[in-house]
């Protein structure tokens, strides 16, 4: 599966579209999303659909009934999720055989694509078709990350039988609120002390559990010089701040898998204090990503291994 950091490259373009007034869905196209929490792009709607991402993060979906069958299960599995998540995301549902003007404004690489616009900014993630629990972990472990960011919003529902925030309020958890602010404030050290208290009520909130693990690793990489941290990691293979240092860059540069990589090998490699060290370092990564991710998953098999 390929899969790509939560970065923000350019901007959504889509000057090259022209709508026509009064144009609509291509024949034969949906003319509205089937959960409460998606709806299907047309050449009348796609602006101010991917520019409502200003508020709440829009999954944008790209799906093939010709050329890629698997491609409309995702798409499906993606509606079931956006509708679990209740507004923290909408679905933005592109088929390209009814749509092919959009796919081509859109400049997208291939079919089936998953891509999350975050402030008019699009970012793909996935261009295959995975099992919806892959795509469950994914989406949380992107949620959780946005979180640390400070973008908490949700959309409204666009379809009866959900219960809307309110016309024009922007729901957030109050729980996290304080913390989230600290973020948006750029005080990492009072978003961990939020997230702490948060943890220390309910050690059993993982969203609370996991933004702390991440707002930790913002806070410990805060002034780091990059270049000479990642010299040092390659001059001292066995050193322990050296190498968790350079898994924390790993991690904020979206190369996961590196970082619990080179965690792993350090807990083979060390013993006593120094494994220790390592090993809840990794702890509090996998933290950070989530538990249902497959790669920590994969990643606690690799750790249990290195320590038995």
């Amino acid at each position: 599966m390929t899969q790509q950091p939560f970065t923000r490259p350019g901007a959504v373009d889509l000057s090259a579209l022209s709508r026509p007034a009064g144009s609509g869905p291509a024949d034969g196209a949906p003319a509205a999303g089937g959960g409460a929490y998606s709806v299907v792009l047309d050449e009348t709607n796609i602006q101010a659909e991917l520019e409502s991402s200003l508020t709440a993060p829009v999954v944008l979906v790209v799906y093939s009934p010709n050329q890629a069958p698997d491609s409309v299960r995702m798409a499906a599995d993606l509606e079931v999720l956006a509708d679990e998540l209740a507004g923290r995301i909408l679905l933005a549902k592109l088929d390209v055989d009814a749509s092919p003007q959009l796919a081509q404004a859109l400049q997208l690489p291939g079919v089936p694509l998953m891509a999350l616009v975050v402030q008019g900014r699009m970012m793909p993630v996935l261009q295959d078709a995975p099992p919806m629990e892959e795509l469950r972990a994914l989406l949380n472990q992107a949620l959780q990350q946005l979180a640390t960011q400070g973008v908490t919003g949700r959309h409204q529902p666009r379809t009866q039988g959900a219960v809307p925030v309110g016309e024009d309020e922007e729901y957030v958890d109050p729980r996290y609120a304080p913390a989230q602010e600290a973020l948006a404030a750029g005080d990492l050290a009072g978003a961990v002390a939020e997230y702490q208290q948060l943890v220390d009520a309910n050690p059993a909130d993982a969203e609370a559990a996991g933004g702390l693990a991440m707002a930790r690793l913002l806070l410990r990489t805060a002034d780091i010089d990059t270049a000479a941290a990642r010299a040092a990691g390659a001059d001292r293979p066995d050193d322990v701040d050296a190498q968790t240092l350079v898994a924390d860059l790993d991690m904020l540069g979206g190369h996961v898998e590196d970082a619990f990589t080179r965690l792993v090998e350090l807990v083979r490699r060390t013993s006593g204090a120094e494994r220790d060290q390592a090993r809840t370092h990794l702890l509090g990564l996998f933290a950070a990503v989530g538990n249902e991710d497959p790669r920590v998953l994969k990643g606690r098999q690799q750790l249990a291994s290195a320590l038995f």
